[in-house]
């Protein structure tokens, strides 16, 4: 026959895989965090007001080595079991991936997952503390037969024992006297430096200003709050302090607290002034409220001193001349005045729950004074009679602006200020007034109800400036409604002439019989716009029944706040293009979340899954970082190198290394492969040790220590251009791939035929 045709050689490319375990060269593991003392400074170190982060785990469990040959020839190369000329160092490419840690640990994950754990709890305060904290012993054995004799018995119950004030303090010692020191859930070291824990200093120095007021798109509180620092307590006290036993005993401790502030006029420190921020979270609504409360009555009570009273008979000329010097002073000053003035007011009234005393002797006697002026002068219109009372509550002139028909001047009034409302007084505001329907009759109501504090206004009005008339006030409160005109008079001279706006004229409007009905009546002889007493009551009330699990409901937007906050300070430090994508996506989902009451619990766990991810990013971030030595490296070129190298680890399932196993990159895995191999061998060395003692034996051993392991994997794709399926066919490409490892073989092959005959 004819001589076969030379096969053309086979092309081979090879690829072995090499795993690295062992980073015991590298102490990753962090201790937790401990919350008695107060470290700082540490890897994952704890202050308060401070969430932990970083991973308890090396998030980095292996590194795969992949060396590849890509074109190799048949017969120049040996591999088997005994011997191989593959070198890895010597090898053309290598490319590096990471396997990322099974079910990592985070510090922040694993508190913003026990927080969250506290919204789905069903027990309250007293359930969790035991039993109820206002038994008395002496009722819990009484005999049910007599429990309707005590409304038929005709003893008096004294005033005083009714007082919410005493039914708190007795509440107070039933606490103390049911729950021994030894029971209480957290120790009295622990609790004090907590509840000073508004004290310590926690602005956040790397808030940059985008994310200043980022609490009012989460709805939660500011960074240096009072109600942002307890959630951080809380938080802290739930995950290393007894749980929800723990956070059940502070939440108790705060609200007895809360009302020893209230009862002793001291204001709660770390909230902004005013009336509450709508923008902010409804407990901190409250304890805004709250605070509104006690500097009311802190105001009343300074008011009642013998010193500050305005009572005096000779008060109307005192008044005015402070208000004349008041006038020429710095009108900076002038609400702080306003306050003062206030705090002189409402002297009368008494701090109980319902207790309301008008002056009604003053009142009369300016009555009285009314009708001696009628009899004297005879049958005269009502601004002419109010001409003849005594100015009272007057703050200072309005500029040059003069009464109508006296001719004085205009004095602006002390005034009661508008009362605060939070969230949920506002709606249930909202709902009475939507009950009232839009019939007439209830427009009218509606109107009436929504008029309070004009009508309040227009009285201190006419106190201020007796004879005034209704054009008067709406020069003052409503200008735009008092229209000016220049006309020409009888002489011919030129003269402005005013006149009330045509809303102001429409018959029986809200301003026309709000100023019939008002009396001049100052400000500190009305009733109170704003009951701090009976609100700050509420307020307590509110706070004294609030379950753990609704008080993780309120507090979770913050607690995501400084999830998010602590996130962005630490990648601000590691610099990761990934992570800031996830923390625009966090807040952008919080955003939409957090603004409605009661989220799904569903999208909060998603919330909490991001900030999650972020967190194992960068502590692998961290881990590839110390692993590969870039803040130990001098050369700034060489360090950009490696960054960049560690940033696409980050980001790419399998990464080239620049410069194989000559490169930077590729020289430290090297180091990290041989340090493994040789801690691996002092550990079988140890054991080979104890079986033979020869020293000849120990040096060939040492002798045999090799810079990487025996591959994990082989994979070699054998590739040739041969005719088929007969020699005179054209020679197509044939392929075969096969993978071997430890357990495992497979082979594939690719073979194509050309079927022109056949």
């Amino acid at each position: 026959g004819c001589p076969l045709t030379p096969l053309p050689p086979v092309s081979i490319a090879i690829r072995l895989t090499y795993v690295l375990q062992d980073w015991q060269q590298y102490f990753w593991p962090q201790q937790p965090p401990d919350i008695d003392a107060l470290i700082g400074g540490e890897v994952g170190g704890l202050e308060f007001g401070k969430l932990p982060f970083g991973a308890c785990e090396d998030p980095v469990s292996e590194l795969h080595l992949a060396a590849t040959w890509p074109h190799l020839t048949e017969g120049i190369i040996v591999d088997n079991d005994v011997y191989s000329d593959l070198d890895p160092i010597q090898a053309p490419q290598w490319s590096v991936r990471v396997r990322k840690a099974d079910n990592l640990q985070c510090l922040l994950g694993d508190f913003l997952t026990e927080f969250f754990k506290l919204c789905r709890r069903k027990e309250s305060t007293d359930e969790i503390l035991g039993r109820s904290t206002f038994e008395e012993d002496g009722k819990e054995v009484a005999d049910i037969t007599h429990a309707l004799s005590k409304l038929t018995e005709p003893a008096p119950v004294p005033i005083h024992k009714l007082s919410v004030t005493n039914m708190v303090h007795s509440a107070k010692k039933k606490i103390r006297k049911h729950r021994g020191v030894d029971d209480s859930p957290l120790n009295n070291e622990v609790l004090n430096t907590l509840m000073l824990v508004s004290k310590l200093s926690m602005h956040p120095s790397y808030c940059v200003h985008v994310y200043i007021n980022l609490y009012s798109q989460f709805k939660s509180a500011p960074s240096d709050s009072l109600t942002y620092k307890l959630a951080l307590c809380l938080c802290m006290i739930n995950f290393y302090h007894g749980g929800v036993k723990g956070v059940a005993h502070l939440w108790q401790e705060f609200v007895v607290e809360m009302r020893r502030r209230w009862e002793k006029n001291y204001l709660i420190p770390e909230l902004a002034n005013g009336s509450p921020d709508l923008r902010c979270c409804l407990l901190h609504q409250k304890l805004q409220m709250l605070n509104c409360c006690i500097e009311r009555k802190k105001a009343r009570d300074e008011g009642k001193k013998p010193y500050t009273s305005d009572r005096s008979p000779s008060g109307s000329s005192g008044d005015t001349g402070k208000a004349v010097d008041r006038s020429g002073g710095d009108y900076q000053k002038e609400t702080e005045k306003e306050r003062g003035e206030v705090g002189k007011s409402w002297e009368s009234w008494s701090d109980s729950e319902e207790e309301f005393f008008e002056c009604l002797s003053d009142t009369e006697e300016l009555k009285g004074n009314g009708q001696e002026n009628g009899k004297k002068g005879g049958t005269k219109e009502g601004n002419k009679e109010s001409a003849n009372l005594k100015p009272e509550g007057r703050l200072h002139p309005h500029g040059k602006l003069t009464l109508l028909h006296p001719g004085e001047p205009l004095y602006i009034p002390v005034t009661q200020e508008p009362a605060p409302m939070t969230e949920d007084l506002l709606e249930e505001q909202s709902e009475v007034l939507a009950k009232l329907g839009t019939s007439a009759e209830g427009a009218h109501l509606r109107a009436r109800m929504q008029s309070a504090c004009l009508l309040s206004d227009m009285e201190s009005f006419k106190a201020a400036n007796p004879g005034c008339c209704l054009e008067d006030f709406v020069r003052w409160y409503s200008p735009r409604d008092y229209i000016e005109e220049e006309v020409v008079d009888e002489e011919g001279n030129r003269v402005l002439k005013g006149e009330l706006s045509a809303r102001m004229k429409i018959p029986s409007n809200m301003w026309v019989e709000a100023w019939e009905t008002a009396k001049p009546v100052p400000a500190r002889r009305q009733r109170r716009l704003f009951d701090d007493t009976r609100e700050a009551e509420k307020v307590l009330h509110y706070l004294a029944v609030q379950k753990p699990a609704d008080l993780a409901r309120h507090l979770l937007p913050c607690v995501i706040h400084a999830a998010v906050l602590k996130v962005k300070e630490e990648e601000t430090l590691e610099d990761i293009a990934s992570v800031k994508k996830i923390i625009k996506q966090i807040i952008s989902h919080s955003s939409k979340v957090l603004r409605f009451p009661n989220p799904e619990d569903k999208k909060l766990e998603e919330i909490i899954a991001q900030i999650m991810s972020a967190e194992a990013i960068i502590a692998r971030a961290r881990s590839l970082k110390a692993k590969f030595g870039i803040e130990k490296c001098d050369q700034e070129e060489e360090k950009e190198d490696l960054e960049r190298f560690v940033n696409c680890l980050l980001e790419q399932p399998e990464v080239s290394v620049i410069g194989a196993g000559r490169g930077p990159a590729g020289s430290i895995i090297h180091k990290l492969f041989l340090n493994a191999q040789r801690v691996a061998t002092m550990t079988s060395l140890d054991e080979e040790l104890k079986r033979s003692g020869s020293s000849d034996e120990r040096r060939l051993n040492l002798g045999a220590v090799t810079d990487f392991p025996p591959p994990a994997g082989r994979e070699l794709i054998l590739r040739i251009t041969v005719p088929r399926p007969a020699p005179y066919s054209k020679p197509l490409p044939q392929r075969m791939y096969s993978v071997i490892t430890k357990e495992d073989f497979r082979l594939a092959g690719a073979f194509s035929a050309d079927t022109t005959f056949f």
